[in-house]
């Protein structure tokens, strides 16, 4: 079996599912409760760990993770100026990165030896505002925070493992098109590519990444949306397949999951249409098996589950059911015993 995590903004709780990896299906386990509107949600490279944001608490809470049933118990709880959208832990395990859109800031979190938050943040660094996301590259060297909507930009950082620290790169920015609005973002994990979704400019785009300065120049833009359509729309998260092979992003409004082949030899992407989905498909989740995505819709709490086909990377429908207010993260683990 493996484990869910989905964090339920309006019901305040964090729901844990099983997943069969043989069907695909999810079978409830329990509700966990947290008051304050957790959202952002990530894990530790051990699995035994678990950090929330609470967006209207303006909180990071921490949790241990029950290694025979995966619950979480809560071990420490930390304030913060402002509402966190997205957290991420690196790979030491001993450091949480944040983004912060309202206030326009990254941070960083000392992790103490038991996995638990409780020291306020060693970096708390102002960018522009609607910064979006942080998570740091295979070597845990580099990090980026793109900004959506008016500031539209990717900052560059160097990231120090030892000391949890974060300095500008050269050049410290990466200037988005007008209009794009960079979001989330995912490192090719076999090659040297980044991807970043454009939530403005309802696109993905590839970079190529320097593995020796952590730094991106771009390669090519591709829509998420097809040919003709002009609803109105934006992007939310992004999404890579363990194998690199596949990459999907989620359209707002016209309610779909863009779907795309990836070129591992020149990163170039090549667009395989869209999967009809849930309503405002804000969240969602790939599993490490690459066998599995679930996506949250945000309006109807639905939740719905699609089987990958590894050769084509198309997406077959299994399943939709209930699962909660405003499902915000969608979080899978490992295969667990």
């Amino acid at each position: 079996m493996q484990r869910v995590y989905i964090t339920l903004n309006g019901d305040d709780n964090i729901a844990i599912y099983n997943l069969d990896p043989t069907s695909g299906n999810l079978t409830h386990q329990e509700d966990v409760e947290v008051i304050g509107g957790p959202a952002p949600f990530g894990v530790s490279p051990d699995g035994r760990h678990a950090y929330s944001g609470l967006r209207t608490a303006k909180s990071m809470v921490s949790f241990a993770i029950d290694e025979s049933t995966g619950t979480l118990t809560r071990t420490g709880e930390v304030d913060l100026e402002s509402d966190p959208c997205y957290v991420s832990v690196d790979a030491t395990g001993r450091y949480l990165l944040s983004a912060y859109y309202s206030a326009g800031h990254i941070a960083v979190h000392p992790i103490d030896s038991t996995g638990a938050l409780g020291d306020l943040a060693t970096v708390w660094n102002r960018t522009r505002l609607k910064a979006h996301c942080a998570h740091t590259d295979p070597s845990n060297s580099f990090t980026f925070l793109p900004h959506v909507g008016e500031s539209n930009v990717i900052y560059q950082y160097r990231f120090d493992a030892d000391s949890g620290s974060l300095t500008p790169n050269d050049p410290p920015v990466v200037e988005a098109p007008e209009g794009d609005g960079p979001r989330h973002y995912a490192y090719h994990p076999h090659a040297s590519y980044v991807y970043f979704d454009n939530e403005q400019g309802c696109s993905v785009t590839a970079y190529s990444f320097d593995p020796d300065t952590g730094t991106l120049s771009p390669l090519q833009t591709v829509s998420t949306l097809p040919d003709g359509w002009s609803g109105d729309n934006s992007c939310a998260q992004l999404h890579m397949t363990p194998s690199g092979d596949f990459l999907y992003a989620t359209n707002r409004g016209h309610n779909s999951i863009a779907m795309f082949a990836v070129d591992p030899a020149s990163g170039r992407l090549t667009a395989l249409g869209q999967q009809a989905t849930v309503g405002t498909p804000r969240a969602f989740g790939i599993d490490p098996t690459g066998k599995y995505m679930l996506v949250g819709g945000l309006d109807d709490g639905d939740l719905a589950t699609y089987r990958i086909d590894d050769a084509s990377g198309r997406l077959t429908h299994i399943t939709t059911q209930p699962v909660g207010d405003q499902p915000m993260w969608i979080h899978i683990t490992d295969p667990v015993d």
